[in-house]
């Protein structure tokens, strides 16, 4: 089964979601335990329609496909988390989510030249 493009904007999509719940958290999270923050049950209620929206996603793609770009996650909360919060993004931080791109970037590569040769295979 190829992947169709849908399912890939789905799974960017549910990445987005769940990435801005993370934030959320994190902006809800100073007065936990003593009392739950809106934006924590907010963060809650996101992260619960990007589970829905990746459950979709996998209907329309392979998981070794769809799988990999929620790494991009870490990419969107790391910079996020440098903007919003001024959190440190040093070299080595950056470098980490370089290497994260380039994975996903090769996975990618990797999965069409291979469902290419299997739909050769299978005429």
């Amino acid at each position: 089964m190829a992947t169709k493009l849908w399912a890939i904007v789905l799974v960017i999509l549910m990445t987005a979601l769940t990435s801005a719940a993370q934030l959320l958290y994190k902006a809800g999270i100073a007065y936990f335990p003593q009392y739950i923050d809106w934006r924590i049950i907010l963060g809650l209620f996101i992260y619960g329609i990007g589970a829905i929206i990746f459950l979709f996603a996998f209907k329309g793609g392979e998981v070794t496909v769809l799988y990999p770009i929620v790494a991009t996650s870490y990419v969107w909360v790391g910079l996020f988390s440098w903007i919003i919060f001024g959190e440190s993004l040093n070299l080595l931080k950056i470098s980490g989510l370089i290497l994260i791109i380039a994975g996903i970037t090769t996975l990618s590569i990797c999965s069409q030249k291979g469902g290419k040769a299997k739909a050769r295979r299978q005429r």
